[in-house]
């Protein structure tokens, strides 16, 4: 299962992160958000990043032009769409080039057959817990909710994902789920993330095969 942790932005931080080595990294380029990475993302050290760790940025009914600039001066992978993003607004971006992470917010009346009209054109899907905002509020929704998604595209799982409830996700066996969301519940602040406990999740989600000593 990888793992992607949201909402990074001081250099320190983001340098410290990289050792553990996540599989994705998020930038969020949304100004009402607490986590916005503001004019002091250094676009430099993100163009140096190890080609292992995937560069996410986070956008809210951004402007496509905007999305490609940005796209394209931080060197980043993957846009992920956090708003109320239409699947022509995705189709556009994935005809010029953008790979598509969709976030739709989850509750118990989420209907998922809403979500058909964007499998062509979206890389993965992010189940996120509806929230006052666009996410990045640290509450979790019922995961059981997931067993009525036909499970046709992967998808990552987001919402209040922290050591507290890491293992519940054993619930979701059989699941294409692609990967963890992890964000608030990892932070000692707002943007900076508490290595220690990213380190346990990634060791927990991803134990270290033994060899067999013969």
């Amino acid at each position: 299962m990888k793992v992607k942790v949201c909402g990074m932005r001081d250099a320190d931080n983001i340098q410290e992160l990289l050792a553990v080595s996540p599989d994705f990294m998020g930038f969020i380029f949304y100004d009402k958000s607490p986590r916005y990475v503001g004019e002091g993302l250094d676009a430099e050290q993100l163009k140096s990043f190890p080609r292992s760790v995937k560069k996410v940025g986070v956008f809210v009914n951004a402007s496509p032009d905007y999305i490609l600039r940005m796209m394209k001066k931080y060197d980043l992978q993957y846009a992920q769409l956090h708003g109320n993003e239409t699947p022509d607004v995705c189709r556009n971006l994935r005809n010029r080039g953008v790979s598509i992470i969709k976030a739709f917010s989850v509750d118990a009346s989420f209907n998922f057959s809403m979500v058909n009209n964007y499998k062509p054109f979206c890389d993965f899907f992010l189940f996120d817990a509806k929230g006052e905002s666009f996410g990045g509020n640290g509450v979790t929704f019922d995961w059981t909710i997931l067993n009525r998604y036909d499970n046709e595209k992967p998808f990552f799982i987001s919402g209040g994902i922290g050591l507290d409830n890491i293992d519940e996700l054993e619930t979701l066996k059989g699941l294409k789920l692609y990967g963890v969301d992890l964000n608030s519940k990892v932070e000692v602040e707002p943007g900076v993330k508490d290595l220690e406990v990213i380190r346990t999740i990634i060791r927990k989600i991803k134990p270290i095969d033994e060899e067999v000593i013969a």
